[in-house]
């Protein structure tokens, strides 16, 4: 499966409990079509320690969502845009569909 958003993209989350929020792709999954956004769908986990020394207790982890949910962010125009794509001296290039800056 082939996707728009690729890690280090900023985005924003179109649908869902924190709709509106930008943050960092983290990580991409494209076989479950999934990414994992800095700051979104954070889920707590209660955690024993392991180790001697080791620190225990409650620890906030992004969990993936699904990468229809989320837009990429244009770092020119600073708008949620869709990604079109163009050949530049024989390589594809991903380009805003709002100004046509480079992404």
């Amino acid at each position: 499966m082939s996707m728009n958003v690729k890690k280090n993209d900023t985005v924003v989350v179109l649908s869902g409990k924190d709709k509106g929020k930008q943050g960092k792709v983290l990580s991409v999954n494209p076989q479950a079509g999934k990414v994992v956004v800095e700051g979104v769908s954070v889920a707590t986990r209660h955690q024993k320690p392991r180790r001697q020394g080791e620190e225990g207790g409650i620890v906030k982890k992004e969990t993936p969502i699904y990468a229809s949910k989320v837009m990429t962010v244009c770092p020119k125009c600073s708008k949620a845009t869709r990604v079109a794509h163009k050949i530049v001296d024989g390589k594809k290039v991903r380009v805003c569909k709002h100004c046509g800056a480079e992404i």
